[in-house]
């Protein structure tokens, strides 16, 4: 008897392997709940008024909202991945680019949120730094070995103890500014321009969310997949957010467990800090896995442990050295979404043919291009470089393709003349 792959790692998700609302919703809230987040929501807070963060806060994450909710639309309808997907907009082959790029990022967050939560423990706990980063790796990697059942259950532990403590860490820092009046009051030493602010919002999870179909297409319904993923970019991303700024309006810290650590709450800290970076790192593990099983064919569960082994012995070099290239990598990823949407809902007016049906081009060539000119404008274009990437990326797509499409048209009709 055939063994299935419950994973799904090269083919759709079947109605009868798909998950209900609330798995899909805390699924997303793990990925979504992330101390990167706290880190940008720290810097807003403290070069904003509150009203100013609070109104590019809700506007970023709508904006964000909108592009993972219409992206899981997809993946709930064909029931595919994001490196499926976009073999129908890349071709076969040229897929593989955008796997290595979204996997490869991935594996090297991974590695950076292994040490993000062993530096601060350490100098808490005085244990040795590399046996927590082996520790943590280890947990890691073997939950998100498990796939999809195991970032359920862990998100469904996670989610609820990382809102209720630190809200309750939140609530200790208003009180020490004189309440929601100080909050309100509070003036910026050193302004953010409001398109920079945006930016940060923006840009700080728009790669991962990037991945969105890895774990939507396990929704059993289209609406179930776009409401859990509109909530946990929009409300999910926004409580992070807020968690920052708070905590660094008050302490001068941006992360809430470094908030939690001055306010003598260590083990809350230590339990909010490692749920915090587990849940995302097992979503990046498991996304990293889907990337590099699109291009060597090896399930997915195969590869997560590869991609684990790799993440926590880089783990000290990536957090020291990794960091800005993981970010200049990021910006080439948003490109991809894009040109995904695209293809989808204006290419081919919101119609895939089935998976299983396909005979793949080997590259899109449009899509190539499509995507180096997003990765352009973002970088040369003023303005927001997230949305510029969206937008240049989706505009010279559609332009090619309907102009690829007219040339090809025209090409039948003179060679129906001419026979």
């Amino acid at each position: 008897m055939e063994k299935i792959d419950k994973d799904f790692s090269l083919e759709a998700v079947p109605q009868s392997h798909r998950n209900n609302f609330w798995q899909i919703l805390v699924v997303m809230l793990g990925l979504t709940f992330f101390s990167a987040s706290m880190w940008s929501g720290g810097t807003l807070g403290k070069g904003l008024t509150f009203m100013q963060f609070i109104g590019i806060t809700l506007a970023g994450n709508l904006i964000l909202g909108a592009y993972t909710g219409a992206l899981a639309y997809i993946a709930a309808k064909t029931g595919l991945s994001t490196h499926l997907l976009a073999r129908y907009a890349f071709g076969e082959k040229g897929s593989y680019l955008s796997s290595f790029l979204l996997a490869a990022t991935q594996v090297g967050w991974f590695g950076v949120g292994v040490a993000m939560f062993a530096v601060p423990v350490q100098k808490v706990t005085g244990l040795d730094t590399y046996l927590l980063i082996g520790i943590a790796g280890i947990l890691m990697t073997v939950t998100a070995f498990f796939g999809m059942k195991a970032l359920t259950i862990l998100g469904f532990i996670a989610v609820p103890l990382i809102t209720i403590l630190g809200s309750f860490s939140v609530f200790k820092a208003t009180e020490s500014v004189g309440g929601m009046q100080g909050l309100f009051q509070y003036q910026p030493t050193e302004a953010i321009g409001l398109a920079a602010a945006l930016t940060i919002c923006v840009g700080s999870f728009i790669s991962a969310g990037t991945l969105t179909p890895d774990f939507t297409r396990f929704a059993r319904t289209k609406r179930s997949a776009v409401v859990s993923t509109v909530i946990a970019f929009f409300i999910g991303n926004s409580l992070m957010f807020l968690f920052g700024a708070v905590g660094a309006i008050a302490t001068g810290q941006s992360d809430i467990s470094e908030v939690m650590f001055l306010q003598n709450l260590i083990v809350p800290a230590i339990i909010v800090l490692g749920l915090n970076i587990w849940t995302t790192n097992d979503n990046a593990l498991y996304a990293s896995g889907l990337g590099f099983s699109n291009i060597t064919k090896i399930p997915r569960s195969k590869v997560v442990i590869f991609n684990g082994i790799v993440g926590t012995i880089l783990a000290m070099w990536l957090y020291n050295n990794f960091v800005d290239w993981l970010t200049i990598l990021g910006s080439t990823l948003p490109s991809i979404g894009a040109i995904i949407l695209a293809d989808f809902f204006i290419v081919n007016r919101g119609k895939y043919k089935k998976f299983e049906e396909m005979t793949f081009k080997a590259v899109n060539w449009t899509a190539i291009v499509a995507w180096a000119a997003g990765v352009a404008i973002a970088e040369l274009a003023p303005g927001i470089p997230p949305v510029n990437s969206l937008l240049g990326s989706v505009i010279t797509f559609v332009v090619l393709s309907k102009l690829f499409a007219k040339k090809q048209t025209e090409e039948i009709i003179v060679t129906e003349k001419v026979g």
